[in-house]
């Protein structure tokens, strides 16, 4: 097969990847990219996007299972629904379809050249791919290692079976009569809470005192009382030892869990979701061949996401926390920049995260322990019990929380919990990287009725003066 010879040559066609190739392309850089899945990584087919089409999904069909039951205090009733888990996953795979050709599309309008296959380095310039046709030699100038995350498998509970990391679980055809999560951080809960709403019997199963251990009480309180809402049993201090093909009645399967007060039980489960966290994938690539620094497990990168090794850099999840899609973009877009000879580094205030539970989480900037470490400070916050626009949601649980400092009141860190508090993240992340000070927050018109004017009223109370409590 003839040899291709490029600039700039990315590695994964993830957030990270696809983005730095289509930003390259569009400076006119000669570039290829090559991924060995789908188009648009985990984020797009296995992540991100399936996940919030499953999770909005549950959302509607919990809806209209309390409007059956006649409880609904808007007036409406309904008989029955049901749910055909088969056809909502196709819907969802329809979603991931249409993206996947969008950023085909996008790849091919900035010129970009797509392989497929697995590349294997030959050294710090050469790679090789295996392709259906055989193998395809790529040399590069530049090269951008995007080769993202993967689940976390435990030792004792490996995937197969009865035992799923969240990529089987947004692909199952039926709900599960009983679902063991093992692992009560973001993507447990979120696909826990989603499945609860579908019919499952849920359990969490949580190593840490607490689940949602990065986020501090008094957000995640809403969350916690929406998950007893929804009848999902959370074992807190409870370790996972393993798998039992004798359940607790008998039949199927069960996990066999360490309780907090050391006692051993067993919690029957049709399945058991296991999502302890996710790991780079930095095997099967031919990393023997081109020695690079690490920070851990993760690749080492400085502020342009430069290697240890000249002309080749990485991205995304393989260089660490937090990783999260919108990081890995924003170092793809910056990477490209840097190769077509613009002055840029990585200098971002903040990287806005969410967490899409009921209600959701989000954060920007620093949290309030984070900020008292720095000086004195002001917090200003505001809950949707007050908000006329929550209201009308049935959406009343939940606040927004403003972090400043006291002497000059520059917005160190913003927070919210609650329903659609996701869409606030602009508006948080704008803030923080604009500089905002309590006062710019407080004289911004924000409009009415929004969950939004939230935001406004806890800069207004940071400041002594709130309106609406």
């Amino acid at each position: 097969m003839k040899e291709i010879s490029c600039k700039l040559l990315v590695i994964g066609a993830g957030p990270g990847g696809y983005v730095c190739a289509i930003r390259a392309g569009q400076l006119g850089i000669d570039t290829v990219i090559v991924e060995a899945g789908k188009l648009g990584g985990t984020c797009l087919n296995v992540g991100c996007i399936p996940s919030k089409a499953l999770i909005h999904a549950a959302e509607e069909f919990e809806k209209v299972s309390h409007m059956a039951g006649g409880k609904s205090p808007l007036g409406i009733s309904i008989t029955a629904p049901a749910l055909d888990l088969a056809r909502t996953i196709a819907w969802k795979d329809g979603i991931a379809s249409r993206l996947n050709s969008g950023v085909s599309g996008l790849l091919k309008k900035a010129k970009v050249k797509i392989v497929q296959g697995w590349a294997t380095f030959r050294d710090g310039k050469t790679v090789e791919v295996e392709t259906e046709t055989g193998v395809q030699v790529i040399r590069a100038e530049m090269i951008v290692i995007a080769t993202g995350s993967a689940p976390i498998e435990l030792p004792f509970l490996p995937f197969g079976g009865p035992v799923i990391s969240s990529t089987e679980a947004l692909a199952l055809n039926e709900v599960p009569k009983k679902l063991a999560v093992v692992g009560g951080g973001y993507i447990g809960l979120e696909l826990g809470m989603a499945f609860a709403k579908m019919g499952a019997k849920v359990t969490v199963v949580e190593a840490l005192p607490r689940v949602l251990a990065q986020y501090d009480a008094e957000l995640t309180r809403p969350v916690v009382k929406r998950l007893a809402e929804l009848g999902i049993e959370v074992m807190t201090g409870a370790k996972a030892k393993g798998l039992s093909t004798q359940g607790q009645a008998g039949k199927g399967d069960a996990l066999l869990v360490e309780t907090s007060d050391g006692k051993s039980t067993k919690v029957a489960a049709d399945r058991i979701l296991v999502t302890v966290g996710r790991k780079p994938v930095t095997e099967g690539w031919g990393l023997d061949q081109i020695d690079l620094d690490r920070t851990g497990k993760f690749i080492r990168i400085d502020d342009q996401c430069r290697t240890s090794m000249r002309g080749i850099f990485a991205i995304g999840d393989v260089t660490g926390e937090p990783m999260l899609a919108h990081r890995a973009m924003a170092q793809g877009e910056m990477v490209a920049e840097i190769v077509a000879g613009h002055k840029r580094s990585w200098d971002k205030r903040a990287i806005p995260a969410v967490c899409f539970t009921d209600p959701e989480l989000l954060t920007a900037g620093l949290s309030p322990e984070e900020a008292k470490s720095q000086g004195e400070i002001k917090i200003g916050m505001f809950p949707f019990a007050a908000n006329g626009r929550a209201m009308t949601k049935l959406g009343e649980d939940g606040f927004v929380r403003v972090v400043a400092r006291a002497d000059n009141h520059l917005v160190l860190g913003i927070q919210a919990v609650g329903q659609g508090v996701s869409e606030l993240s602009a508006a948080f992340g704008l803030a923080l990287e604009m500089g905002a000070r309590l006062e710019d927050i407080a004289g911004t018109i924000h409009a009415h009725p929004t969950q939004g004017e939230g935001f406004q009223e806890a800069a207004l109370k940071a400041l002594g003066h709130a309106l609406h409590i």
